[in-house]
This record gives C-alpha cells, structure tokens and sequence, in this order.
C-alpha cells in the first residue's frame, strides 16, 4: 500500500476518532452541567479548536523545526492524555450510572439520579470532580515522563555462554521516539548515562526516531559518543518504517552504530564468544522492499551449541524465537503502557508487556522505554535504560 495511502487512512481514523471523543466532552462538560453564556460558547469553541489541533500536530510535527516542535507541540501533546484522562473518568462515571439505573429497575425502586431537579448539579459536581483530577494525574504524569531514566538491572543466566562471558553485560535503550519533545540535549544525558554504566554491549530495541534523517540529524547525533567494547547494535521498530527507513539505517551506520537487518554477529572476547541477533520489527513487512522480520535469515548456518541473544523490538514470536534456541529476547514497543488506561489495554494485547519473564526456555525482557510517544506523560510506568548481565550456567 502506498505510503501516502497509508497516512489518508490513518489521519481519517484519528479525525473520527478525535471528533467522537471531544464531541463527548461537549456533552460532559458543557451541555450536561448547562454551562450558561458567555462561558458555553467559549467552552464549545475551545474544544472545536483543540479537536482540530491534534491532527494538525502530525502534521506540524514533519514540517517544524525541531527548535520550533519542541515549544509549539508541547501543549497540544499534554491536552492529548488530558483528552484520553477525561473521556475515560466520565465514561467510568457513566458506567456506574447505568449500572446504578439497571439496579433501581430490577429492584423497583425509585432513581434520585432521575429527578430533573439533580441532573444539573450533578452534572457540574463530577464535571469539576473530573476536572480537578485530570489536573493534578497530568502534573504527575508529567513528572513521570520528563524525569531522568532509571537503570533497571535485570541478571539473567543465558543457556550455553561461555563461563569466561559471566557477567557480560547488555545495555539496553528501546523507544526513545527522538522528535517533537525529546531532543538533543535529552539524548546527550542518556548516552552519558549509558557510559557511566560501563556495558559490554549497547543494543537499541527500534522507535528511535519520530522524523526524518533531515529533521534530526543533528538530535540523533550523540548516539556517536556511545562506547560499549563489544559494540553498539541497532534495529528497527515500527516508527522508523514512518520515517524512512533506509535513511536512519544509513545515518545511524554513520553514527559507528552496527544495524542488524535481519542477520547476526559474534561477540565476545578472549577466544569466547556468544551469537547476538537482530530482526526487523513486524510493521516492516510491505512498508519497504526487502524488510519485515525474518530470524530464519538470521539465523542461518548458525552452530545450535552457542548461545544466543535475540534483539526483536516487539515482544511477539516467542514460540518461535524459543524453538530457533533463543536463550533472551530484548525488545520494547510497550512502554509498559505508558500512561493508565493504556496501561491495562497494553496488558491484554501483550502477553509480556513489561519487565522480565520466562517463555519456555528463552527469557524476555521488555524495556518500558526510555522516552515516550505522543503526549509527554507517565503514569504508572517508569522511564527505563535497561542494564542486563549475563550470567553462565552453573
């Protein structure tokens, strides 16, 4: 499909999306409460307009300077998880008042939600109840988000390494989504970060972009100062199939970063040494020629005795990952959800949709992310640089 195909499609379903749900808020904060003029107009219109920037700010977000996105887009982004915080708290309350109305109709009862009388006060009560909240979990939320990475150390024995590669250790980055809001100087203290861990091996699990090789080149260009002896490995995620694929892979080989398209190296030191993997992420199929995941490619003619480190960005295809020999998979994609409700819905999608877990014999470990996509919130979740060390076999 057409990639311009593609963005139509995907910006009439955001349009419907967007236009439903702040049609919704109309009904909760202006008609139900009966805001009286001037203050129903100025709310009516307020959000007419904030329905009309949100899709605008994919748009705004390709042309703009990143100098220019990082203050313009910020307001709008932080009104999309309000946007998300709301419609959930009011449609909660409007699952309570059905279930409340079905109770006084099974019982016979008389409903004091129904007397005319109520419904206004009512209305503005939870209105502002709603309000106040969203406030105060967006403050948190941004708090969440904009907060330094944490270093989450994970220990996991890898089947089959080498008892001289104990203590290996990985340092992962996944979902860093430079772009809009997280920029340069952001970058530049993770990579700090990162080099104050002293790892072995650096390995970045895709979403490492959110614009093109033209907009961010001088954003992404810390990544040059990451040190690992054992190397600095990258694969693609979903995102940078939106922004051109093949540029970021060139521009981040130039970088001294090692792209694994679908392919595998050895790494190791002192004659030992172990098999580290990378596959396309999913979306890649038919977005670009030549990509989409592939591990038996990667995998070919490898020696079945030696270990093996899978680098997937979305925690899929454990079963197959599991029966190819696979002892860890590192992937992201998540964000653990990234602010509640997404939360709980990411939870169902995903079977393991953060931390570390067991799928047989291969572990996985998803990375929360580093940075975030969208709205700048965090709720519930923690922004994360990963430190794994390998451990060999007792």
């Amino acid at each position: 499909m057409p990639r311009a195909l593609q963005y139509v499609i995907f910006l009439t379903v955001v349009i419907a999306v967007l236009g439903g749900a702040h049609t919704y808020l109309w009904l909760r904060l202006v008609r139900d409460p009966g805001l009286p003029a001037p203050w129903r107009a100025i709310a009516t219109w307020t959000l007419v307009a904030l329905a009309l920037l949100l899709p605008a700010t994919f748009l705004l977000s390709r042309i703009l300077s990143p100098a220019t996105a990082r203050f313009v887009l910020f307001a709008p982004y932080v009104w999309m998880g309000m946007l998300v915080f709301l419609a959930a708290f009011f449609a909660v309350g409007d699952l309570v008042r059905l279930g409340f109305w079905a109770t006084t109709k099974l019982g016979g009862w008389a409903n004091p939600l129904a007397d005319a009388a109520r419904k206004v006060p009512i209305a503005r009560f939870w209105a502002l109840g709603v309000g106040g909240l969203t406030v105060l979990l967006t403050g948190v939320a941004i708090w969440g988000a904009l907060r330094a990475p944490v270093v989450n150390r994970v220990r996991v024995e890898l089947a089959r390494l080498p008892p001289s590669l104990d203590g290996t250790t990985i340092a992962q980055l996944s979902d860093l989504h430079l772009g809009p809001t997280l920029q340069r100087e952001w970058l530049a203290d993770v990579v700090r970060r990162v080099n104050d861990l002293h790892p072995d091996i650096v390995a970045i699990t895709g979403d490492l972009v959110d614009g093109s090789v033209e907009q961010l080149r001088d954003v992404a260009a810390p990544l040059a100062d990451l040190r690992a002896p054992l190397g600095v490995y990258f694969i693609t995620g979903n995102h940078e199939y939106y922004s051109g694929v093949e540029e970021w892979m060139a521009e981040v080989t130039r970088l001294g970063i090692r792209v694994l398209h679908n392919e595998r190296v050895s790494v190791g030191r002192d004659g030992a040494s172990f098999d580290l993997a990378g596959i396309d992420d999913w979306s890649g199929t038919g977005m670009a020629p030549g990509h989409g995941p592939d591990l038996r490619k990667a995998l070919a003619g490898r020696d079945p005795a030696r270990a093996l480190v899978l680098l997937e960005h979305q925690p899929r295809g454990l079963d197959e990952a599991e029966a190819a020999g696979v002892g860890l998979q590192l992937s992201g994609h998540t964000h653990g959800g990234q602010f509640w409700p997404w939360k709980w819905i990411v939870d169902l999608v995903f079977r393991y949709s953060s931390g570390t877990a067991r799928h047989g014999r291969t572990w996985i470990h998803v990375n929360e992310g580093t940075g975030f996509w969208g709205p700048p919130l965090r709720l519930c979740t923690t922004p994360e640089i990963t430190l794994v060390m390998l451990a060999a076999p007792k």
